[in-house]
This record gives structure tokens, C-alpha cells and sequence, in this order.
């Protein structure tokens, strides 16, 4: 039985993966702060059912606070680290460029500080596709330049993944690091665009589709990417880097269409200009993690989002 420590625990991607470990008979410590990038009601409502469980512990503290992370070593040794908690989302950071700084990179090199001084024997990073920024080559391989990221989101990725590097190479420590593609399915972030259209055709509100609809995204069922991610835990040596994707790109007049015809209506869209930051098209390369890992994604787009509406109606649906 390992003890896995996993930041953002109480997230949308961190809280499915404590399920998954804890089904799986590890003990998970969480840790979270519950800031308000969205409603910290919501991260609690999340892991209700985790924190019911004798193998997870919560700790609510910020990834950036050292005194914090040694407790969490002192009260047990740590096995594994995966370090998902962040700042996310690309417009958000160009508003707020220096809070993103602070958490994804300074709470970043927090962590690795504790795994080097207190011990751990796998440390598992949440990169993203982001860190591609417009890269004209598709699908995109883990061996493409990532110089050029096109939003302080990305570039604290990026960073993530040559802080992580250098502790690898001046500790041998072994590392991990994922790059995520557009995550979606039950307990998605209310920001994210399935989530935020779901709502919208639900309440008969018009969609924002920034640009002229042909804006691609790889879109990942969020089963597809724990099974990733619990891959990479098991296999993590050294220092790898994989994407994660479903490596089948949809284009975002088809999407909301496909959550349209799930939710049983005809979206109205409302045209908006390009966002700064967006990049034109996320697509994975995911043949090193198929080969390396046996990472094989299975689910097909239009299902995934008919699991995460039946969810949404379950779940976040006004009462009528």
C-alpha cells in the first residue's frame, strides 16, 4: 500500500483520481486551498464521499506554504507526489500574470523541495497541452519545441516541466511530467467550455463561440486521463514527459452542436472575436504513451458528453 499525496486533490481531475486510488486500496492525502476561482463549494461537494474513507486525509493548505508541506511529511512518509494543483485557465492569467507566477511556479518548486528534503520515491507534474502554444506541426509530439508558449498559463507549464528537469537531473529524482488535453466529464470545472455551454443551452442562453467555430480541441474523457495518470505513476522513472489526449480533435461549432443534441435543444450561438491566448488547435500525439505506458483513451466524444450531461442533470441542473 503506497501513501500518495495529491495536490488539487479536491479539483475535478484530483478528485477523481483520489477515488481511483482509494479504490485501489492506496492512502491518499489531499491537499487543497480551496481558493475561489470557482465556488470552493463545489471542490468540497467533490470529495464528500473520499473524506468518508479511513485511507484519505485532508490538508487545507496552499502548495506555496513550506511549513504546510512538511507537516503533511511529518505526520506520514510520502511514497508519491502528483502535483496537480494550479492556477488554471489561459485568460485568467493574462489578467493576473504574477498570482500565476507565484502558484505554478513557486508552489511548483515548493513541492519539489519537500519530495527532495522529506522523501519520495515517484513526483508526477500536471503539464498541459497549452505549452505547444500555435505550433503548425500536428498532432503534436513530446519532442516539438515548446518555446513559444502564447499565454502566462502556458509559460508557467512550460516552466513546470524545466524546474521539474533540474530536479531530476541535480537529485535523480525520478519525475514524471503529463500534458493534459482539454479535460471534460462529470464534475468539470464550471470555467471550461463544455461545462459553461451545458448551463447556457440548459438555461436557453446564447453560446459565446469566439472566432469563426473552426477552433479545434482535443477533447479527453476524464476516465481516459486518470487511467493515464495512474499508468504514469505506476511506470515513473527517470524523467518523462507524455501527452495525454484522445489524439481525435473536435472542431467547436461540432461540439456544441454534439452538447446540443444531448441536452435535447438547438444552441443559439452568439459570434465573438479570437481571445488572446487561444491557440487555434490542441491535437495529441499520443504514441510514446500508448508504447511506454498502455495508455489507450476509448472514449468516443459524443458518449463522453452524454455521461457529463446525464451528470450535469443529476448534479448542477436547477431544480424545475
Amino acid at each position: 500500500m503506497a501513501h500518495v499525496l495529491v495536490t488539487g486533490g479536491a479539483g475535478f481531475i484530483g478528485s477523481h483520481l483520489v477515488e481511483r486510488l482509494l479504490a485501489m486500496g492506496e492512502k491518499v492525502s489531499i491537499i487543497d486551498d480551496f481558493n475561489d476561482f470557482y465556488d470552493p463549494a463545489i471542490k468540497r461537494r467533490n470529495i464528500e464521499t473520499a473524506l468518508t474513507h479511513s485511507g484519505c486525509r485532508l490538508y487545507e493548505a496552499s502548495i506555496c506554504d513550506a511549513s504546510a508541506l512538511q507537516s503533511v511529511w511529518t505526520r506520514e512518509p510520502v511514497d508519491i507526489v502528483v502535483h496537480l494543483a494550479a492556477r488554471a485557465g489561459v485568460r485568467p492569467s493574462i489578467a493576473e500574470p504574477e498570482l500565476y507566477c507565484e502558484v505554478n511556479i513557486t508552489g511548483t518548486v515548493r513541492m519539489l523541495e519537500a519530495a527532495r528534503k522529506y522523501g519520495c520515491d515517484k513526483f508526477i507534474f500536471a503539464s498541459s497541452s497549452s505549452v505547444y502554444g500555435n505550433n503548425t506541426k500536428t498532432p503534436f509530439h513530446e519532442d516539438d519545441r515548446v518555446d513559444h508558449p502564447i499565454s502566462p498559463y502556458a509559460a508557467t507549464k512550460k516552466a513546470g516541466e524545466e524546474i521539474c528537469h533540474t530536479y531530476h537531473k541535480l537529485y535523480d529524482m525520478p519525475i514524471t511530467c503529463l500534458r493534459f488535453f482539454t479535460v471534460y466529464g462529470p464534475r468539470c470545472r464550471p470555467d471550461l467550455a463544455v461545462s459553461k455551454f451545458t448551463r447556457l443551452i440548459d438555461e436557453d442562453k446564447p453560446i459565446p463561440m469566439f472566432g469563426d467555430g473552426t477552433m479545434q480541441r482535443d477533447f479527453t474523457y476524464i476516465d481516459d486521463i486518470i487511467d493515464g495518470v495512474v499508468r504514469s505513476m505506476e511506470n515513473c522513472s527517470d524523467y518523462h514527459v507524455y501527452n495525454l489526449g484522445e489524439s481525435k480533435p473536435v472542431v467547436l461549432k461540432d461540439m456544441i452542436d454534439t452538447i446540443g443534441k444531448a441536452m435535447g435543444k438547438t444552441p443559439e450561438i452568439d459570434p465573438q472575436p479570437e481571445q488572446p491566448g487561444d491557440v487555434k488547435i490542441t491535437y495529441a500525439d499520443v504514441s510514446r504513451a500508448r508504447e511506454e505506458l498502455g495508455y489507450d483513451p476509448t472514449m468516443p466524444f459524443a458518449e463522453g458528453i452524454e455521461r457529463y450531461v446525464a451528470w450535469y442533470r443529476d448534479v448542477c441542473a436547477p431544480a424545475s
